[in-house]
């Protein structure tokens, strides 16, 4: 139980990571020190996409159902509303490149908004 308890957490974490790395930089526009945590994990979740790489909070999230006895996803609440988002099915190589790009096009876009001097109108 405690471990699928946790495996559960790390599966939420994982979520919660995707939605910072993708849009994090909404976040700094209320507290600017988020753009130094904010830049590593969307570069981290750039490199992670475009290079095919397995996330580490997978591995973690698998041991962790293993050492619980499952084999695979039983279906819990948190599996069945976020399984889908973090591991979509028909993931492609393709599909990882177009998900790269968001990364970068959102936060670039962000960004932008966020530190481009804009000018008071007269």
């Amino acid at each position: 139980m405690l471990y699928r308890l946790a495996a559960d957490v790390v599966l939420l974490l994982h979520l919660a990571f995707i939605v910072f790395a993708l849009l994090g930089a909404a976040f700094a526009a209320r507290r600017r020190w988020l753009v130094l945590v904010h830049l590593p994990a969307a570069a981290w979740g750039f490199f992670v996409e475009l290079t095919g790489r397995i996330c580490p909070l997978t591995y973690a999230e698998n041991f962790l159902r293993i050492r619980a006895g499952q084999s695979g996803y039983t279906e819990s609440f948190i599996e069945h509303y976020l399984l889908a988002i973090i591991y979509p099915a028909g993931l492609t190589r393709e599909v990882q490149f177009v998900l790269a790009g968001m990364v970068v096009v959102i936060n670039v876009a962000i960004y932008a908004w966020l530190f481009y001097p804009r000018r008071a109108s007269i």
